[in-house]
């Protein structure tokens, strides 16, 4: 009977008939590249939705590894909420009043989430079901979205601001970002990749939406 020629589907060496595993790399004869792969060490908690359409990508920046605000003090919080920001102005009133060394006017921005909250932010900050910084990483705000559907990621997205122009950044969410600018289309935002977001533009959120003023 003619023998059946096999080889290793990890490291290509020759196997006898019948063979269990690989005398090379050890590897069983049933395995692939495919099953050999490490897992995404992104959580998993993200209830995947439908494909968002692709653009152009509108890159106006760098990709994003590790931004870093000047002192500013990254803070923790485990209540739930609907956009809460835990920024490292906390104790000022919500309306975020003018206070010593504040930023000017054209680098606070409004945004208006569809769970009906409201929230005057600066500098940097992150945003998702329960955003939480890299080690190294420090922000101006910890913004909080309560969303059932789980379509949002825990840390969703970057933000920041250059010339009076708030900037965001997906930050490899499940469902990923959308910008709808106003005199524009909907643009898909690379993962890592900085986009321009003028006022009374939308980010989209999978199921939730941010409406910048």
């Amino acid at each position: 009977m003619r023998s059946v020629h096999v080889n290793c589907r990890i490291c290509g060496a020759d196997l006898p008939e019948g063979a269990m595993f690989c005398g090379e790399c050890g590897s069983s004869t049933s395995a692939t590249p495919e099953s050999r792969r490490k897992p995404d060490p992104r959580p998993g908690d993200t209830t995947i939705m439908s494909p968002l359409p692709r653009r152009n990508s509108g890159v106006i920046s760098i990709p994003v590894g590790g931004f870093l605000a000047p002192s500013a003090e990254a803070q923790h919080g485990d209540e739930p909420g609907a956009a809460v920001d835990q920024s490292r102005s906390q104790h000022a009133p919500e309306t975020a009043s003018p206070v010593t060394n504040a930023p000017g006017e054209s680098d606070r921005f409004r945004l208006r989430f569809s769970t009906g909250e409201t929230r005057i932010v600066f500098g940097t900050g992150l945003i998702g079901r329960k955003p939480l910084p890299q080690p190294g990483e420090r922000f101006d705000h910890l913004v909080q979205i309560a969303d059932r559907t789980l379509s949002v990621s825990k840390t969703h997205l970057e933000f920041g601001s250059h010339d009076g122009v708030l900037w965001i950044a997906d930050r490899f969410s499940g469902n990923g970002t959308l910008v709808r600018r106003p005199d524009d289309g909907a643009v898909r935002c690379e993962p890592g990749r900085r986009y321009q977001v003028p006022r009374g533009s939308t980010i989209e959120l999978a199921q939730q939406q941010i409406v910048v003023d």
